[in-house]
């Protein structure tokens, strides 16, 4: 059963791929790249995974595990490829440029009038500075994870009113999603259609990638998309995705024979009429002062501190990752999707360093120590404030002469307990905002947890000796029964 599913599997992906990749184009399954993406899902726990290496006119897949409706992944199974999204909105870009509808170094209150900040330096932003993240826009004086979340490009475009920005454009890189929504409402201005729209239209149905699509919210429901997971230790829970909005930035829903034919073009052997050779060598170039980002793509080694260079990108979503890269130089990609968490990056790169014979990255999982640790930490603090808690009477007689002073110093652990617990989840992203609690119970549950068990239970021991300290009181300085004897 195992051989036939692999042989039907390899006709399905020849026949997708044959009317646009070239002729010779082979595809098979191999076992260095079965190795690998066992090994990534044995780190991660990721419940489904499906990837590809492309090497000359071959394409090598492997697909692993189960979509968020227990069925087998297939090279067809619809992804969030969260911010790898940012490739598709910069070339949307281009195109417009190659048309001369605008230019890279136009600033973008001429093609977007309605843009406005409360920051004059916003004028001088360019449509190059915010494709590279070098726009001066900043999580910290623009906070990305409201609720609800905006709706569309225009409505995010607007919310920027009364932001100022954290530098100068063009002097200091900060990925930041807000640049790519921009981008996209550029895309719906200049051309008059809906940023889905032209997407569709103009770049993946030229690109024959039939089975991709967008959406303006990370949340929102799409046909033949099934949920992504959580995975914590080991244990993977189908969960929707997080609330937030992706026009631009992270939106874009597709498949690994789609995003094969992405990579394809993007190295110049599919589609080649569609962009100017110079218009794609851009997107691939690094920009200046950016770090590395070039337009939608980033510039990164194989290894560390290793060449030839590789040009890729990933994308993370709660319940998505993925990761695509490819080598100018070597004519290989790697292209991974997941349904979980995890670092695909690892993978990617060490597809694209198994094929061209430089060493592995070894893979491993940060997140399981600190999840068991936080696991061990919310035991812990779940037993010690439930016995403080049962235990508030006897301490409340123990210390119900003691002076005022001493007993606040003794009650003010519990509360340090409880007020870390409420504000713990907030600065780790950047700035103060329960929104951020949103967040963390997403992307990071079990802190989420820690945090609920700390404030909760915290404040209920906190109340229990208060309460039991009030009633030790109200005893003593009771009259006694039928007065005192003469």
């Amino acid at each position: 059963m195992r051989f036939l599913r692999v042989i039907s599997l390899l006709a399905l992906v020849a026949v997708l791929l044959g009317w646009t990749a070239p002729a010779t184009a082979t595809v098979t399954v191999t076992a260095a790249g079965g190795r690998l993406v066992d090994e990534y899902r044995s780190v991660f726990g990721t419940p489904g995974v499906a990837a590809a290496v492309i090497d000359g006119s071959s394409v090598e897949t492997t697909v692993r595990g189960r979509d968020g409706d227990g069925n087998a992944v297939t090279a067809r199974t619809r992804f969030r490829v969260a911010s790898m999204s940012k490739s598709m909105t910069a070339t949307a870009i281009m195109l417009l440029a190659d048309r001369g509808r605008v230019s890279l170094d136009d600033p973008v209150v001429k093609v977007l009038p309605d843009f406005k900040m409360a920051d004059p330096r916003f004028t001088g932003i360019t449509v190059r500075q915010i494709l590279s993240h070098t726009s001066g826009l900043s999580i910290s004086t623009n906070n990305e994870y409201v609720f609800p979340p905006p709706r569309g490009a225009r409505e995010v475009v607007a919310g920027l009113a009364d932001k100022t920005l954290a530098t100068a454009p063009g002097t200091h890189a900060e990925y930041h999603n807000t640049n790519y929504s921009i981008a996209a409402r550029i895309v719906e201005v200049v051309s008059g259609k809906p940023f889905d729209a032209f997407l569709r239209t103009e770049l993946f149905t030229p690109l024959g990638m039939t089975d991709t699509g967008s959406t303006l919210g990370c949340s929102d429901q799409a046909e033949g998309l099934t949920s992504g997971y959580e995975v914590v230790l080991g244990v993977a829970v189908a969960a929707p995705e997080m609330p937030g909005f992706c026009v631009g930035n992270g939106g874009v829903i597709s498949t690994l024979d789609d995003m094969v034919r992405w990579l394809r073009f993007n190295q110049g052997t599919l589609g080649t009429g569609l962009l100017s050779a110079a218009s794609l060598a851009e997107l691939h170039t690094a920009q200046p002062n950016a770090g590395g980002y070039a337009l939608g793509w980033q510039v990164r080694p194989v290894t560390a501190d290793a060449s030839p260079l590789l040009i890729g990108h990933g994308g993370t979503l709660a319940t998505w990752t993925g990761d695509m890269v490819f080598s100018p130089r070597r004519g290989v990609a790697a292209l991974v999707l997941t349904n979980g968490g995890g670092d695909p990056s690892l993978l990617s790169g060490n597809l694209v360093a198994e094929r061209i014979g430089s060493p592995e990255t070894p893979m491993s999982n940060p997140l399981t120590m600190v999840n068991a640790i936080l696991l061990g930490l919310t035991a812990g603090m779940a037993a010690l404030l439930v016995t403080v808690a049962v235990r508030a009477r006897r301490w409340a007689a123990r210390r119900r002469a003691a002076r005022r002073p001493r007993l606040v110093l003794r009650l003010v652990p519990l509360a340090l307990v409880t007020v870390l617990g409420v504000v713990l989840p907030t600065p780790i992203w950047g700035e103060f905002s329960f929104h951020y609690w949103i967040v963390t119970a997403w992307l990071m549950p079990l802190l989420a947890i820690f945090c609920l068990t700390c404030s909760v239970l915290g404040a209920v021991a906190l109340g229990r000796r208060l309460w039991c300290l009030r009633r030790a009181g109200q005893a003593v300085s009771a009259p006694v029964p039928g007065g005192a004897p003469s």
